[in-house]
């Protein structure tokens, strides 16, 4: 496996996740620019049958799946660590507005972190997350991610649940300060 989470031999993580996303439904995938996501990313802009929306501020996405969620689409939320604090009001809406939310957490101040500035919020991101009602789910080994990301998939678009599913630096890499 590469710092970046390659897995050796063929398809990788994050192009595995992106297939598995689109036979599940989803179209639109909304973000901020992060290299954590960059293929799920660059796919998305690359496929003539997916919306891909940059945001300004993470909190959009939020507001962005539950309006896929009322036209009868499915979206899902890229964002980073530092990213849930922007959040914390929008995620209120999952709850009183009944629909199904899925993000994508690339982790920051976790595991080989480098960068100071990056640990507050990234040890409260799984934190904040529930303290805001939404269920969240690991993937600390590229084994692992399509798995989790299987479940939570099931528990945001089949039982209309919020779910956060969080990548790791173990999976993502840490990056240099």
């Amino acid at each position: 496996m590469s710092e970046h989470g390659e897995v050796t031999g063929g398809a990788t993580w994050p192009d595995e996740l992106y297939d598995l996303l689109r036979a599940n439904g989803v179209t639109q995938f909304a973000y901020v620019p992060d290299a954590g996501h960059k293929v799920l990313i660059n796919r998305s802009l690359a496929d003539p049958d997916a919306h891909s929306i940059s945001l300004t501020t993470e909190e959009e996405g939020v507001a962005l799946a539950a309006g896929a969620d009322l036209g009868g689409g499915r979206a899902v939320l890229l964002m980073q660590s530092s990213g849930v604090g922007n959040c914390i009001n929008m995620l209120s809406l999952t709850a009183g507005g009944r629909f199904p939310f899925l993000t994508f957490v690339s982790m920051r101040g976790d595991f080989g972190e480098g960068n100071p500035w990056q640990f507050q919020m990234g040890q409260a991101t799984q934190k904040v997350l529930e303290a805001m009602g939404v269920i969240v789910v690991r993937a600390n080994e590229p084994d692992e991610v399509i798995k989790v990301a299987s479940a939570a998939i099931t528990m945001a678009y089949h039982s209309g649940m919020a779910v956060a599913v969080l990548l790791s630096q173990r999976l993502i890499g840490a990056k240099k300060f």
